[in-house]
């Protein structure tokens, strides 16, 4: 008897998932709740631990595939319970390569355990029932492959992972769907760099670090309060205008991007949107993240700063209306008036780049939500 794993049901969003990287093989040995596989479900890679202990039978579902949830993706024998004896590596492979089930083979060995010996005999016995040799009977046949590209000699292909492949088609769908207009403002940040300087010992005797993300949050919080449009979606019938604001983040991985959710974000203080972006981001790194936790977002925040760019024009993550991005804070001398005096003062300075969809807004809306949340930060 073997156990049937399933794509399962992340959230009431999720309707399918791409097998990311299968962590064990046929014929391998697996725990309860050890890591079975990695899947990937809208740009999140998810660990799915397996529900029994036992030997992995077959897989059912190849690396790269995506399916519905639901699908069949694999098969365990479990460990001995007393109705599944156990079965050791080379006979588990063996049943898996002939895509054989132990269930429908008598056992030889102690307590009814399906030896190597019985599993060979099985196949001679099909062997002989099709008058067939092993190869052409139960060897699974190679499929057809697509095209190749035509790659020179001097360059190398690098197949896509799963989670590039979804960023891409997401990016292109975008383009394709949405106008895209970016507009840019400069803001001082002399009085964000104060008080988080001053804030930070008190936000880590609570367990929160204190970066500069939460404080752009606020600002983009602002920005949608004075152009509510952009917590929008567009449809042919009209603008859906979302009466709750959840805040995507973008967080970046060596394998590519993921924006996981501040749901009601706007009612959050400081320190209680520092202690949720950090649960997130903590467990978007370690794989925790669940898939459920990047869905409903209706604005996003990318702070490609962090790398050194000063500013961007990010694409749009559909089917919200607006993205902010942040650039580099970066010290330089600005001209600054002291009544009818102007000086030259050294600043933190900080470009705020916001792509929006020109469908839903017009660039005076863009306007609007830049200098609402250029005040913000300087005030």
């Amino acid at each position: 008897m073997t156990t049937e794993i399933r794509m399962p049901q992340f959230g009431e969003s999720v309707t399918e998932g791409t097998i990311g990287r299968w962590l064990k093989r046929p014929g391998e040995t697996v725990q309860k709740y050890e890591p079975l596989l990695e899947i990937v479900t809208d740009k999140v890679d998810t660990e799915l631990p397996s529900p029994v202990s036992g030997t992995l039978l077959e897989l059912i579902v190849a690396e790269g595939e995506t399916v519905r949830v639901g699908t069949l993706l694999a098969r365990i024998v479990p460990a001995d319970t007393g109705q599944s004896p156990f079965l050791s590596p080379v006979v588990a492979r063996l049943l898996a390569e002939n895509r054989l089930n132990p269930a429908q083979i008598t056992g030889s060995g102690q307590n009814g355990r399906v030896t190597k010996q019985d599993v060979l005999h099985a196949i001679a016995k099909i062997e002989e029932s099709v008058s067939a040799p092993t190869s052409s009977a139960l060897s699974p046949q190679p499929s057809a492959l697509s095209p190749q590209p035509s790659v020179p000699n001097d360059a190398e292909l690098i197949p896509l992972s799963p989670m590039r492949r979804a960023i891409a088609e997401h990016m292109e769908r975008s383009i394709r769907t949405a106008p895209h207009v970016t507009a840019v403002i400069e803001v001082d940040l002399s009085r964000v760099v104060a008080h988080r300087t001053a804030s930070r010992d008190t936000f880590a005797a609570q367990g929160v670090r204190l970066t500069f993300t939460p404080y752009f949050i606020q600002a983009a919080l602002a920005g949608l309060q004075a152009a509510p449009l952009l917590n929008g979606s567009f449809s042919p019938e009209g603008i859906i205008l979302h009466r709750r604001t959840h805040i995507g983040v973008a967080v970046s991985l060596p394998e590519g991007l993921i924006v996981p959710v501040l749901h009601d974000a706007d009612e959050r203080n400081l320190l209680g949107l520092a202690r949720s972006l950090g649960d997130l981001v903590e467990r978007v790194r370690t794989h925790q993240l669940r898939p459920d936790e990047t869905q409903g977002g209706t604005f996003t925040l990318t702070n490609h700063g962090t790398s050194g760019s000063l500013f961007a024009t990010p694409i749009i993550n559909q089917p919200q209306s607006g993205i902010l991005g942040v650039g580099a804070i970066v010290k330089r001398p600005v001209v600054v008036s002291y009544g009818t005096v102007d000086a030259i003062a050294i600043k933190p300075m900080c470009y705020l780049s916001l792509t929006f969809d020109h469908r839903v807004a017009d660039g005076a809306v863009g306007n609007a939500f830049l200098a609402a949340a250029k005040r913000f930060l300087e005030t």
